[in-house]
């Protein structure tokens, strides 16, 4: 079935898009608990069924082929292509929102790497910057970033149905890291989280999120 199917059977491709993907994970999140190792396993999970469906095997498509009725005399490995049947527009537009949403997920992501390890350098509790408007930035740009990519360009069964399992991963590491967090700045940071929320901006700071997520002072802690 992958012969029928364009954008399919890419299978070197999707290998090294897993290889660069997981490296740019593991670099940035730096996993060492087995908390974190569990979070980063289920978005490794995520990065290998995308990119393994994206460019090798659409298994997406072949079971609504197959068990929906789909008709299969023109398919694209594409859900939005296949799915619309409007030629390749569906899949630039997709494709163009997806990305830009990744870059945007990427920027506050690095972001709020770089104001952590700030931080941490000056052994201080972030309350500026990207942590000025919420409590976890980097996991708020990862989220964005596998959203966009997973869900908006590319969606599969998998990365769909991955991507709500990642981000209550990420929420109970979060709360497990703010216990630690209030262990170490005791009533600073009992009042730092009473004022800002977790992952979403309040109301009118979004484009303020946004802005701060290409430069900026930063502090830090673990996001």
């Amino acid at each position: 079935m992958t012969e029928s199917i364009s954008h399919s059977g890419a299978w070197g491709l999707a290998l090294i898009m897993i290889v660069l993907v997981s490296w740019a994970l593991y670099r940035y999140l730096a996993p060492k608990t087995w908390r974190e190792w569990g979070s980063a396993g289920a978005v490794q999970a995520f990065i290998i069924a995308l990119y393994a469906e994206m460019y090798g095997f659409p298994l997406t498509i072949y079971l609504l082929v197959r068990f929906l009725g789909l008709d299969g005399s023109d398919l694209n490995a594409n859900l939005w292509t296949t799915l619309f049947d409007v030629g390749k527009a569906s899949m630039l537009v997709s494709m163009l929102l997806g990305y830009g949403l990744v870059f945007i997920g990427i920027g506050i992501f690095i972001q709020g790497w770089r104001e952590l390890h700030r931080a941490h350098q000056q052994k201080r509790l972030a309350t500026d910057g990207l942590y000025g408007l919420v409590r976890h930035p980097q996991y708020t740009g990862l989220f964005i970033a596998l959203f966009g990519e997973g869900v908006v360009h590319w969606p599969t069964l998998f990365s769909v149905g991955l991507f709500p399992l990642i981000v209550l991963a990420y929420s109970m590491l979060a709360r497990h890291e703010e216990r630690r967090m209030i262990e170490h700045f005791g009533e600073e940071y009992r009042t730092y989280r009473q004022h800002l929320p977790k992952f979403i901006p309040q109301r009118g700071q979004i484009w303020k999120l946004l802005s701060k997520s290409s430069a900026g002072p930063g502090g830090t802690r673990k996001p």
